[in-house]
């Protein structure tokens, strides 16, 4: 299948870099970064990952909206109008090689299911393998939106846990092309590797799609005295440590 030019697509840059950012990082959120002169050519853009909007409670305590730069900053979404949902799977798919962000793309249904699941469980806790054991993550998830953190920061800094990585579903194509574009951005890349990234991503999706996993994001949630984590690893193929 031949792949489009990756002209269609427009450079993002990382929201971190600006003094805003870096700030906001701090508090626990970051902000969109603050906006520079004119640029050489159309293609800037950049996808700003976290902002609090004020009378929302902060990360984790009932979620505070996102408000990233539209799909229009990433891509073209006039000509991408014209694409068969393949091209514009893989051209999405080709210009997050590599750039420090993930990419992927889901079905409108599976996207519907995800959106209609964790409307009422929220949050999740999720084993991450490395080396010889695995850090824990906890996640929480307002679609088209899901924030990810380490569990032992959360449980030591409670609201103020700044996040590792967000991720942002986008359905401008849902209806036309049957197709949901993700992009994951990694905020703290010390924290969390591109494919570990992606691994978190994955791992997040099947749980809320997967029926029989399904049954343990419902329990963390809604019966919380019968949730056991060793059930997440043995699903996992993960050793109980």
């Amino acid at each position: 299948m031949r792949r489009l030019p990756l002209r269609l697509l427009l450079s993002a840059a990382a929201a971190f870099t600006s003094p805003a950012g870096r700030a906001a990082s701090r508090r626990g959120w970051s902000a969109p970064p603050a906006p520079h002169g004119a640029v050489a050519t159309a293609a800037r853009a950049d996808l700003a990952l976290l902002s609090p909007r004020r009378g929302y409670s902060r990360f984790a305590s009932g979620f505070t909206p996102l408000e990233p730069k539209p799909l229009g900053s990433i891509l073209d979404v006039e000509r991408a109008k014209g694409l068969s949902p393949e091209h514009l799977v893989a051209a999405w798919d080709d210009y997050h090689l590599g750039r420090g962000h993930i990419g992927a793309s889901m079905k409108a249904k599976l996207y519907h299911l995800l959106e209609q699941r964790s409307a009422t469980c929220r949050h999740f806790v999720i084993p991450l393998w490395r080396g010889n054991g695995y850090t824990t993550m906890f996640m929480q998830v307002q679609m088209p939106y899901m924030i990810f953190t380490g569990l032992e920061d959360y449980k030591a800094r409670g609201t103020q846990a700044s996040p590792y990585y967000t991720v942002t579903h986008y359905t401008e194509f849902a209806e036309t092309k049957d197709t949901v574009l993700i992009r994951g951005d990694v905020v703290f890349t010390s924290k969390l590797t591109d494919s570990e990234a992606k691994c978190l991503l994955e791992t997040a999706h099947s749980f809320y799609l997967n029926d029989v996993r399904y049954r343990l994001v419902e329990r963390f949630n809604k019966e919380t005295h019968e949730f056991e984590f060793k059930d997440v690893l043995q699903v996992l193929n993960m050793p109980t440590m």
